[in-house]
């Protein structure tokens, strides 16, 4: 029988934390195994394989895992493919094969080019990730089994041992076969939902691209970022140095006998007069600034130190880090459903803290170098110090370097070009500043960065920042207008001077607007900007230049939150996490549209430097690990090409080359 494809889903067991460590370290584990495979060959009944008791997979599905030609099917599917390439390589190395050379960093996984992700086709309609919400929605025949967790938690993972257990630390069929019955049945449920939801998604075709792009992740995640473990792990031991010591100065200060408690902290500042409903971020500095008690503001300064999550990240990075010192699984493709966006997971490089250290390699270097009472004397708290060095804990390999490249102003680009704001495509075509033009045009005099009337320059990048997609007087504040020094009276005026001066961006919001609502009610196709609306099957499809869709599910115009028209559709609430009705309207769908087609310009950028070793892409930025002589310029270049589909945008890369990541 010749095998087109297989459905597959593994059950697996490790002593590593999955949730927290990745699969790539997951499966490395001398004590990783495949303890159950259920496959479906070319749509055929579902067969499960008892591996762990000793059940053998057959030649022709081995060879078919790691034939390019067979397509393999699995729901997050890196799972599949990266467990399966270690276990295969270990216990059948005559069939593994790799799509890269030996001296590429992900040479030891499987082609992801001939595997397909039920996630990712989840993700590309707006579903949620998990196979059994999708399931749920689909209203499938057939759901997942709820006794799945605890089964998992019993066969795959390290049990306590216990004197009822014998002192075991891991639970095998033996032990529960009444469980292991219904794990297997568990198992072949997993492939049976998974190829309904396959079934149903393939309906709404995704691009070919798509996958590409897709295949082109997962060699990203497969290579991996290299970790300075010597700084990483001296950063960790900072911060439990600088924790205690901050910790026994809140003691002396408060009398609290944890003052790392939010809910002890709070009691100590009302009885000091200060009255909060938070200790977050925002909170803690306001309270700091609306208090007049130097004790409390001490109290608070090192509150926040204790509190500072983003050193956290180098926990995270440790936790991932492989036998090689390479992190990997840091991207999640289709992460953002909303836009297409990729995300981050574990170290989440999506939100590094920005570095401001003057002398950065020499305080990076103090770190590595344990010189810990040298690093008290800088004028920063050690947390703020750590933080500021997490971007420098990606390094390139041995005699290679790094060259870090990002887009200038994509969003506003894109903006202005499906808006055609005309002068704003004259100031990028000239290679200005858009700031400083952006506040020449809305006070109608000349601003130079470091001329001319440069105080407007502030109050041209908050409108910029804050102003391009509906927003008003609360987004200049979320933005930190007022830390800025502007008064909120002027605030309406700047809304107000921003529209003024770009009427053809605020067409665009109402012209987006008008063609959902019509496309909704009359089920007609529409054209605005180059962006075509359709409605097919119950779904809003807003079709980007690059040929991809943006999905709304059971989009419908009714009275929305401020008593006006509005487009509501199916999704998940940003705030709940749950599936929900969302609200919408025009200047928020340019919103998703604007990124969603940043993120396909990131993309064809990614697809045209793919044999160049990307190992990390952060918003519109990629850091490529490559020899000392390559060029910056040639880098740049190649980002900079306008992909045909937007012909006429003027795109420009600028780029830096370093021996550790950071930004420039």
């Amino acid at each position: 029988m010749t095998i087109r494809n297989l459905h597959i889903d593994i059950e697996t067991y490790s002593d590593i934390d999955l949730s927290k460590c990745g699969v790539y370290k997951y499966a490395e584990s001398p004590n990783f195994d495949i303890l159950t495979f259920g496959v479906s060959v070319n749509d055929e009944p579902i067969k499960v394989y008892d591996l762990v008791s000793g059940e053998k997979l057959p030649k022709d599905i081995i060879e078919a895992i790691t034939d390019d030609k067979v397509m393999k099917i699995a729901h997050n599917a890196v799972f599949e493919r990266v467990c399966l390439s270690i276990w295969i390589k270990i216990n059948y190395p005559q069939y593994f094969k790799s799509y890269n050379i030996e001296s590429d960093t992900g040479h030891q996984y499987l082609n992801p080019q001939s595997w397909r992700c039920t996630m990712v086709m989840a993700a590309y309609c707006t579903l949620p990730s998990s196979l059994k919400e999708i399931g749920k929605i689909l209203k499938l025949k057939n759901q997942k089994l709820e006794e799945g967790k605890s089964l998992i938690d019993y066969f795959c993972k390290p049990c306590r041992p216990t004197s009822s257990n014998g002192g075991r630390r891991r639970n095998l069929p033996e032990h529960a076969t009444d469980k292991w019955e219904t794990f297997k049945k568990y198992n072949c449920r997993d492939v049976e939902v998974e190829m309904a939801v396959y079934e149903k998604l393939s309906k709404f075709s995704i691009p070919e691209f798509i996958w590409e792009e897709y295949c082109l992740d997962q060699m990203i995640n497969d290579r991996g970022v290299k970790l300075d473990m010597n700084l990483v792990e001296q950063a960790i031991l900072f911060d439990s140095l600088n924790t205690k010591e901050v910790t026994s100065k809140l003691k002396d200060l408060t009398a609290l006998e944890n003052p790392n408690s939010v809910q002890q902290m709070k009691n100590w500042l009302f009885d000091n007069g200060i009255n909060v409903e938070s200790l977050d971020k925002n909170a803690v500095e306001t309270a700091i600034s609306t208090t007049s008690s130097k004790k409390v503001i001490q109290v608070l300064k090192l509150y926040q130190q204790i509190k500072k999550s983003s050193v956290k990240k180098y926990e995270a990075m440790k936790s991932t880090a492989c036998s090689d010192n390479r992190s990997r699984g840091l991207f999640q493709f289709y992460g953002a459903s909303r836009t297409g966006r990729w995300a981050g997971r574990y170290a989440q490089l999506q939100n590094l803290p920005r570095n401001y250290i003057q002398n950065l390699e020499e305080i990076r270097e103090l770190v590595k170098s344990g010189e810990y009472e040298k690093l008290k004397i800088e004028d920063k708290p050690i947390s703020s110090i750590l933080s500021e060095l997490i971007r420098t804990a990606l390094v390139p390999s041995d005699n290679f370097k790094f060259i870090v490249a990002d887009f200038s102003s994509i969003e506003a680009r894109v903006l202005s070009k499906i808006a055609n704001e005309t002068w704003r495509l004259k100031v990028f075509d000239n290679n200005e500043d858009i700031y400083c033009a952006s506040a020449s045009q809305m006070f109608g005099v000349p601003v130079e960065k470091h001329g001319q009337n440069a105080h407007l320059r502030q109050k041209g990048k908050i409108a910029e920042l804050a102003l391009g997609y509906g927003g008003s007087v609360g987004a200049l504040k979320a933005m930190g207008a007022l830390d800025m020094g502007i008064n909120e009276e002027e605030l309406p005026i700047l809304v107000n001077s921003w529209r003024f001066a770009n009427p053809n961006i605020v067409n665009l919001w109402w012209d987006i607007d008008k063609a959902a609502k019509n496309t909704i009610i009359q089920q007609l196709d529409n054209e605005v900007y180059g962006i075509t609306f359709k409605f097919r099957s119950g779904i809003l499809f807003i079709i980007l230049p690059s040929g991809r869709h943006l999905c709304y599910l059971n989009p419908r115009v009714e009275i929305g939150n401020f008593g006006k028209e509005s487009i509501t559709y199916s999704g998940i609430n940003s705030e709940t996490k749950k599936w929900d009705r969302i609200e919408t309207y025009g200047a928020k769908l340019t919103e998703n549209i604007v990124q969603a087609i940043s993120r396909d310009i990131l993309a064809y950028a990614m697809l045209n430097l793919k044999d160049y070793n990307i190992v990390a892409h952060i918003h519109d930025e990629v850091v490529i690990e490559c020899s000392k002589d390559m060029s910056v310029d040639s880098i740049c270049q190649q980002m900079s090409i306008t992909p045909p589909w937007i012909e006429g945008l003027n795109l420009r890369a600028e780029g830096f080359e370093s021996m550790f990541y950071k930004k420039d």
